[in-house]
């Protein structure tokens, strides 16, 4: 039951079961963005997968965030059971064919999967700043050690970038504070904490080099088909923070990075976001005015979202209102906030007059769901009552050593699994430190070396102009010692202001080198890094 340019998600009937038609989804409108709900165990994970088997088959990337383990199984062929043959009979869906997909797998913390990392910098002090759960005040501070970093040219790459970072800023705490705004000792102290916990969650993993590039994740296998790419996140939801975030941050790089396209004859990328409510938890106004701002946004780039939860009120109206294709899952009605989560979801469907929504969603059995998706012109279908297709591939998850020999043999194997430590910002910080020392140890052995030189006849020229040549011998009786010293002290002054004078102009120069090296550092929608193309 293909159709060109569409992707076949199940069969809906009339009430009397006499008329069977298909449910589709046109790739022209996919990038307007669309919803998955339901409760546990109705059928949402194999409603994510047939649709990205559909994208996968029409030459479409996509990412997906595997909670569970599940959707490995798509890239292994499908395995005949008589519970998919029989819906495949009671959907006329024939014939129904066995296959699998092109998938690579990632994993933050690079044990199911290929590393997965960004920089200090990319990410940016918005999303960090979620990540920790800062105040408004710890905010500021950290947008201050970011300004900083921008202008004079210091790469935060890892934490212990922003650490070193953050030490820096304390120790110039009063100069820093006239020229960018008041930093505290509190809260960078307060940062430093967070960091360490972020440390003990695993996230230094996450930050660091290579950074991804968001090309690999646009990949298409040799016959055309659409990579799946697949991040394991069973171990990433035990931190709910880090996970959202994330995944935030890796919808800004598509947003900062992909050009404007306009509406396309099928999207450029599909990203879906399991647990969708961990993007919207606790989350401040300004976060969430962004989000709203580039799901909107992010249409014209020729990407889709797809947000995959158990109920429509974990998401903002607002986001809501951006979701045009929806497949609703069976929902419970026992207490109130369940009741009014119900009647959202059916209030949100275009009515149909053969039966109730709101009835119809709390009686969906296993694998059925109410459909609609947008069609000409981008308006709504009438909602269906649908059975789901079969998959193709496999349900459940693969294998360890199957999975192993998929990443052994993907197409971006060896390009991540090394981590890289160039040259960053502690680095940077830490010469500049060992430097400053070297200074203060060398004035002081001069200032330890002039007494004894005077009193063994050394020349001492004087660089004013007298009439006296300075350059003879003095000895301590020619000289009384009231007047030695503070000869001595005024010639160490002058050696000081020469130094001082040329550490100025050093200063000066790194700063406008670094300022012409930053000068195109713009951060973007959400404060990441935008690249230039």
């Amino acid at each position: 039951m293909r159709e060109d340019g569409k992707i076949y998600l199940g069969t809906s009937r009339d009430p009397s079961n006499a008329n069977k038609k298909g449910e589709y989804l046109d790739l022209k409108l996919a990038n307007r963005h669309g919803l998955v709900t339901g409760a546990t165990g109705t059928g949402k994970t194999v409603t994510l997968q047939i649709l990205a088997e559909g994208f996968s088959e029409a030459g479409v990337p996509i990412v997906c965030a595997d909670i569970k383990g599940d959707l490995s199984g798509i890239s292994a062929r499908g395995e005949d059971k008589d519970f998919l043959t029989k819906r495949a009979s009671e959907i006329g869906l024939d014939p129904y064919y066995r296959d699998y997909f092109p998938v690579v797998f990632w994993d933050i913390f690079g044990e199911q999967g290929h590393p997965i990392r960004t920089t200090v910098t990319e990410m940016g002090p918005l999303l960090l700043s979620r990540l920790m759960d800062l105040s408004d005040a710890q905010e500021g501070v950290l947008n201050i050690a970011f300004k900083i970093a921008d202008d004079e040219g210091l790469l935060l790459l890892d934490l212990k970038d922003l650490q070193a970072m953050l030490a820096y800023v304390v120790e110039s705490a009063s100069e820093i504070s006239k020229t960018y705004g008041n930093v505290t000792k509190a809260s960078v102290g307060a940062i430093q904490r967070s960091l360490l916990v972020l440390e003990q969650q695993g996230a230094e993993q996450f930050f660091g080099e290579p950074a991804l590039s968001i090309a690999d994740l646009m990949r298409t296998d040799r016959d055309g088909r659409g990579v799946v790419n697949i991040i394991a996140a069973d171990k990433l939801m035990m931190n709910p923070r880090l996970y959202g975030t994330f995944l935030l941050w890796l919808l800004s790089e598509l947003f900062e990075e992909l050009p404007e396209v306009g509406d396309l004859e099928k999207p450029k990328l599909v990203f879906f976001f399991d647990e969708a409510h961990l993007l919207f938890d606790d989350a401040p106004k300004i976060l969430l005015e962004r989000i709203e701002q580039l799901v909107k946004l992010i249409r014209s780039k020729g990407v889709g979202i797809y947000f995959v939860t158990q109920n429509p009120l974990d998401l903002p109206d607002s986001v809501l209102a951006q979701l045009g294709n929806r497949v609703q899952h069976a929902l419970r009605a026992y207490t109130p906030r369940e009741q009014k989560a119900v009647r959202t979801a059916a209030e949100t469907f275009r009515p149909n007059p053969e039966f109730d929504a709101y009835e119809t969603i709390t009686n969906l059995g296993v694998g059925e769901a109410l459909v609609s998706t947008l069609g000409p012109k981008g308006v709504p279908s009438v909602v269906e009552r649908t059975l789901i297709r079969p998959p193709a591939a496999s349900l459940g998850p693969i294998t360890d050593d199957q999975r192993s020999e998929l990443i052994r043999r993907s197409q971006v194997a060896g390009k991540y699994d090394h981590p890289v430590d160039r040259e960053s910002a502690y680095e940077m910080l830490a010469g500049r430190a060992e430097d400053e020392l070297k200074r203060e140890e060398e004035a002081r052995r001069r200032e330890e070396e002039e007494p004894r030189r005077t009193r063994t006849g050394f020349q001492m020229p004087d660089f004013g102009s007298g009439g006296r040549d300075d350059t003879q011998d003095y000895d301590d009786e020619e000289v009384p010692s009231d007047r030695r010293a503070p000869r001595r002290r005024r010639r160490s002054a002058s050696s000081y202001q020469r130094q001082s004078v040329a550490e100025t102009i050093m200063k000066q120069v790194g700063r406008t080198l670094a300022s012409t090296v930053t000068r195109a550092v713009v951060r973007g929608i959400l404060g990441s890094l935008k690249k230039g193309r």
